[in-house]
């Protein structure tokens, strides 16, 4: 199973310079998980930069994957990695939702850099 970051995701669809590297996991809809936060991000990013049919169309891939909501146990899994690695709000869930499913997390975040079970590219 795979989990892609916002970042990720954001390279993958604009065709970044890490654009190849996050192919793997999100041309694999079967073993990909999706936060919901990730979708929220990634909206909120796109809808800032275009209109929001574009960025409905854009997010459009990542429903091809299965969408993990955050519920009450994710939650306070994600609060207790955010105070023990220092992460914020939405990178913890997103590392709660890959721990919780024993996933690989894909990133080109550098807070991620030294995290177990993260595949990690520096970005261009």
């Amino acid at each position: 199973m795979n989990v892609v970051d916002s970042s990720g995701w954001l390279e993958f669809l604009t065709d970044g310079a890490n654009a190849r590297f996050f192919s793997k996991p999100i041309q694999e809809p079967r073993d990909l998980l999706v936060p919901s936060i990730t979708i929220l991000e990634v909206f909120k990013k796109i809808l800032q930069e275009r209109t929001e049919k574009a960025a409905l169309d854009i997010i459009g891939h990542m429903f091809q994957g299965q969408v993990i909501n955050l519920d009450a146990e994710l939650a306070l899994s994600a609060a207790k990695l955010g105070r023990e690695l220092g992460l914020h709000l939405a990178d913890s869930v997103i590392l709660a939702t890959a721990r919780l499913h024993s996933a690989i997390l894909w990133t080109q975040d550098k807070d991620f850099k030294s995290i177990q079970g993260v595949k990690y590219i520096s970005k261009h």
